[in-house]
């Protein structure tokens, strides 16, 4: 759930962009949310004894296959429509 309400307070810094009092304090604010996230992510793959370079690694791979480059580069289709 921690990782959820981050994730919003981050998605916030972006969803009024008329409020933006300036592009520095902006960054700031959006370093600070980001490091929020990941935070409560490694928490979350540490209690789960998870090795986060692999999970990483993983991901990839099930990504490249999904989108290889010469089908999905420049492309917004789903893998389903490649």
């Amino acid at each position: 759930m921690s990782v959820a309400i981050e994730a919003g307070e981050l998605l916030e810094c972006f969803q009024w962009t008329g409020e933006d009092t300036s592009a520095a304090g902006k960054e700031r604010r959006v370093e600070e949310e980001l490091a929020d996230v990941l935070i409560y992510c490694i928490y979350l793959a540490d209690s789960m004894g998870a090795d986060i370079p692999q999970l990483i690694e993983n991901k990839l791979e099930v990504s490249k296959r999904k989108y290889p480059v010469a089908k999905a580069k420049g492309s917004s289709k789903k893998y389903t429509e490649l």
